[in-house]
């Protein structure tokens, strides 16, 4: 398996792992979170399709999954509504802030990997993409497990 059949089959996961959790999540802020998370991993996953089925010059798509979950956040926090989460949506979040992690390292030793500097510059573009994902990731555990003195204190 190639690099990019290999990130294909991450990004793959990844979406399917998103859905997982958005239909599993009690609150529709969060879900909304994981649904454009998962909406992320397809983008991510058509680019190294591109790639892979192309040498030529690949357009990156356009990300914004950090505006949109501030803009989230922001909305859950002026609604003053009572948010409470369960231990084993806990355990689940965590377990993609550890997914996020593995996809960053992984499109950093690929692009190491990859010869084509061009290709090579996307792979290091998504795992800038993967760090913010795990940076908000880190956020949504923060707030699941005290959402209220998250919301009170967010400078997200």
């Amino acid at each position: 398996m190639n690099a990019y059949e290999y990130a294909m089959q991450m990004e793959e996961e990844g979406e399917k792992f998103y859905r997982e959790l958005a239909d599993k999540s009690t609150d529709e802020g969060i879900k909304n979170i994981f649904l454009n998370l998962a909406n992320e991993e397809v983008k991510h996953y058509e680019l190294f399709k591109n790639i892979a089925e192309s040498e030529d010059h690949v357009e990156i798509p356009k990300m914004d999954v950090m505006q949109d979950a501030k803009e989230i956040f922001a909305e859950m926090k002026s609604s003053g509504r009572e948010i409470d989460f369960g231990e084993d949506q806990i355990a689940l979040y965590k377990k993609a802030l550890e997914s996020e992690d593995k996809a960053y390292n992984l499109y950093i030793d690929k692009a190491n990997e990859v010869t084509n500097p061009e290709h090579k510059e996307i792979f290091l573009k998504i795992a800038a993409e993967e760090k913010k994902h795990l940076e908000l990731l880190e956020n949504l555990v923060d707030f699941v497990e005290s959402p209220k003195n998250w919301l009170e204190s967010a400078e997200f």
